[in-house]
């Protein structure tokens, strides 16, 4: 397989056409925004345990080398590096990693933006405590393939964060029908619901890879709240959290 047989280069374009709407709130990237308060506090949670770091603290990640695959704008670089970790953030479109950097550099962040795929990352034997790839799975092609290069990013006694759709009936009602077609919240044609992948085959392909699934949670919209949260259902957005089976 070459570096680049988990990139689909139409995604590519779609990503890299949104410039500074990365940073937009209420822009085409809204739904991100919406979720990242959630996604950054489990993350933050999970490599406190892991690495038996203090959760009082302001800079929890201080010393450990983190990378965010498919990074786009910096939406989670940012704050991972204002918590302390050196954050090296990865995405193949070129626009998206020149917005990270002008965003980073105006608010004074040290994060290591790099317009290259992780397969390219990986042959230069760069090697990481933390691995993020969220919201990326559904985007790529050859998810066995993706997995696998993300994997040997991981260090030794490191971790593996994903996060990604399920496909579900449930998936394409909410996510293809309710926020493309119907609620506008995503551009029509972001996601393809035949790329979602189940909560047992992604743990199937981890394991395949060398990796012990350790958590799974799901993130759901409470419509009460009207905030996401984490919960029990697995049904559409879910999180899975590995560790090298060796």
């Amino acid at each position: 397989m070459t570096v680049n047989a988990a990139v689909d280069d139409a995604e590519i374009a779609r990503f890299d056409a949104l410039g500074e709407d990365w940073w937009d709130p209420k822009g085409k990237m809204a739904p991100l925004h919406a979720i990242n308060p959630v996604r950054l506090g489990f993350v933050r949670d999970v490599l406190v345990r892991h690495f038996g770091r203090d959760p009082r603290s302001l800079r929890p990640l201080k010393g450990l080398r983190l990378l965010d695959i498919g990074c786009g704008g910096g939406l989670m670089s940012e704050p991972l590096a204002r918590m302390g970790g050196e954050v090296t953030g990865i995405d193949p479109a070129p626009g998206n990693v020149d917005v990270a950097r002008r965003h980073a550099a105006a608010t004074g962040l040290a994060v290591d933006y790099r317009a290259v795929t992780a397969g390219e990352l990986d042959a230069t034997g760069a090697r990481f405590d933390v691995v993020l790839a969220l919201e990326v799975v559904e985007h790529v092609p050859d998810v066995a393939g993706f997995v696998r290069e993300a994997g040997r990013l991981v260090a030794p006694g490191g971790v593996l964060v994903v996060s990604t759709l399920n496909r579900t009936a449930k998936s394409f009602a909410l996510v293809i029908v309710g926020a493309e077609y119907v609620l506008r919240w995503l551009p029509r044609g972001t996601h393809r619901w035949d790329r979602f992948v189940t909560p047992d085959e992604f743990e199937a392909v981890l394991g395949a890879a060398g990796f012990s699934p350790t958590e799974r949670i799901g993130l759901v919209f409470d419509p009460l709240g009207g905030a996401w949260k984490l919960s029990p259902d697995l049904d559409v957005n879910y999180f899975l959290v590995a560790t090298r089976a060796d």
